[in-house]
């Protein structure tokens, strides 16, 4: 699984090449790949519009909506069984009313 790094992080590794250091510093000072610190930075020159693509907000808010979709098949491929059950057994068993 990839590793994380918080914002904070990623801002001041950019920072330090802004700062005229270069990627192999970088990766030699800091426990980072160098294809991770080239990521960063293409995403910085999309997310400041001097390179096309999507960018991290763009990005996040696909992921989220992929998600809930993801959710909503789910909750569509499982709710003809629970009709099914419903059907057979006039209801599920369990339910909050109380016998008198």
């Amino acid at each position: 699984m990839p590793r994380r790094y918080l914002p904070e992080f990623r801002r001041k590794v950019l920072d330090l090449l802004k700062s005229g250091r270069t990627v192999a510093e970088v990766v030699a000072a800091l426990d980072v790949t160098e294809q991770t610190i080239y990521n960063w930075r293409n995403q910085e020159l999309i997310d400041t519009g001097q390179k096309p693509g999507l960018s991290s907000i763009e990005s996040a808010d696909l992921a989220a909506a992929r998600r809930r979709i993801a959710e909503l098949e789910t909750e569509l491929a499982i709710a003809p069984a629970f009709h099914r059950i419903a059907e057979v057994g006039g209801g599920l068993k369990g339910g909050s009313k109380r016998s008198k």
